[in-house]
């Protein structure tokens, strides 16, 4: 049988065990093994399964063992821990209340202040979900209590959580470079200016709702002094310091991210002991919580390191290169069709599963094109970033849904994401017309 036309079937299993609720590390390596079996059972033309075995298991094996001692993949363990280690310790909360002090007289200001907290929460996590969950306990009730609009309460923490893609460190940044063997350093450093544009958007977003619909956001009508707007924002130091020690010392030259990571992790465990907010029994949980999570991420990537072998092996990547070549497809309209390919695949599959599953078809294709990687992955990124808020199963809007309980319907919800989508097809846009904006940074190393 034809490699290319097994490749092509893989993808349909895949697609089809995922429609059927097969957790996608399964999926993706049990087609992966079955696939590679078929290739070597019938090289010969006829099916011999005896001389598949042993090139089969080296293959698995061989490609799982390499993944999981990768030096990189140890980033994803210790930004895990910080993220969660920094929640324990009152880091990552700090810089929501200091916004949340700052802009109390502005019209939507708790809105406002909601979606600075989570790009500060991402700026240590490096998770989106984890961002929307965590800032979604905090802000949204918050919010919903003071008479905000459901929509508006709900729908600003949602997005804003998406943040975590592409603020650094970023979980998915490191998975797509070692997958594609990009420098996870340089994608850190290109995702802030666009993560940059994507929050001013979501600020801009909250001020024009507010302004339109004043009843959306009640007025403050208290005082804050000046020195209680200094005092908070002098707390929020902490989550300063990480985020400079990461962005600071990778565009410095002084560490790589992985250095950095577990710099950091160290200076989170200090400061949280040293300021009393953390404890043994929250580290303990903390430590506990990275093992659970990254389990699964390791999990899905070694699954996806396997399917990536398979596929080199059938050739289906080579012959889809030739194909596109061959039909003579314009640059605009390539990109075009890459992003309907995110955007529908992030209506219903997680951002990791999509990744995993694209980049081997992707890569190739862009490599033929000459676009640069660090660029196309910020692209990706920003695709996966709005699948996380799109329906019918935007990921971070069901967090938040969790979170409110039946107090806001999920349908207001995306009712109200569909303003924050406008932002983030506009900054979409911007990143794929003009990739200084994603390469200026990592250029300047």
């Amino acid at each position: 049988m034809d490699g290319t036309l097994i490749g092509l079937i893989a993808f349909a299993a895949v697609i089809l065990l995922l429609g059927l609720r097969v957790p996608i590390a399964f999926a993706l390596a049990g087609v992966a093994t079955l696939g590679t079996f078929a290739i070597f059972a019938l090289r010969t033309g006829t099916f011999m399964p005896d001389r598949a075995l042993t090139p089969t298991a080296s293959l698995v094996f061989s490609n799982s063992f390499d993944l999981i001692h990768s030096y990189d993949l140890s980033m994803i363990p210790l930004f895990v821990a910080l993220g969660h280690i920094a929640y324990r310790a009152d880091i990552t909360t700090k810089i929501y209340h200091a916004a949340r002090v700052w802009l109390a007289a502005v019209p939507g200001g708790v809105a406002m202040a909601s979606v600075l907290g989570c790009g500060g929460f991402s700026a240590i996590t490096g998770s989106s979900i984890a961002c929307a969950s965590t800032m979604g306990r905090i802000c949204s009730p918050e919010m919903l209590r003071m008479g905000y609009d459901k929509r508006l309460a709900t729908a600003s923490v949602a997005a804003g959580g998406t943040l975590g893609s592409l603020i650094p460190p970023s979980v998915l940044f490191i998975i797509y470079g070692i997958f594609t063997e990009t420098s996870i350093s340089a994608l850190f450093l290109a995702g802030i200016i666009p993560g940059i544009l994507s929050l001013l958007g979501f600020l801009l977003v909250i001020y024009i709702w507010v302004w339109r619909e004043p009843e959306a956001a009640p007025a403050y009508t208290g005082t804050i002094s000046t020195r209680e707007r200094f005092r908070a924002a002098a707390e929020a130091w902490p989550a300063v310091a990480l985020f400079v020690i990461i962005v600071g010392g990778i565009y410095g030259g002084i560490f790589t991210a992985t250095e950095a990571a577990a710099v950091c992790v160290s200076a989170a465990v200090l400061i949280g002991f040293a300021q009393r907010k953390l404890t043994f029994a929250g580290l303990w949980e903390s430590l506990r919580e990275t093992v659970i999570q990254t389990t699964s991420i390791f999990i899905i990537a070694a699954g996806a390191k396997i399917f990536v072998a398979f596929i080199a092996l059938t050739g289906v990547a080579s012959d889809i290169v030739g194909f596109v070549s061959d039909a003579n497809l314009s640059v605009v309209v390539l990109l075009l069709a890459i992003a309907v390919i995110y955007l529908v695949l992030g209506m219903f599959l997680d951002p990791i599963g999509i990744m995993v599953l694209t980049l081997p078809l992707m890569v190739p294709l862009v490599e033929s094109y000459g676009w640069d990687l660090i660029w196309f992955g910020v692209v990706v990124i920003k695709l996966l970033e709005i699948g996380l808020i799109t329906p019918p199963v935007g990921l971070n809007v069901f967090v938040i849904a969790g979170v409110v309980g039946k107090e806001v319907p999920i349908d207001r919800i995306f009712s109200g994401i569909m303003r924050f989508l406008t932002i983030d097809v506009l900054v979409l846009v911007l990143i794929m017309a003009f990739p200084i904006l994603s390469l200026l940074i990592p250029s300047s190393m």
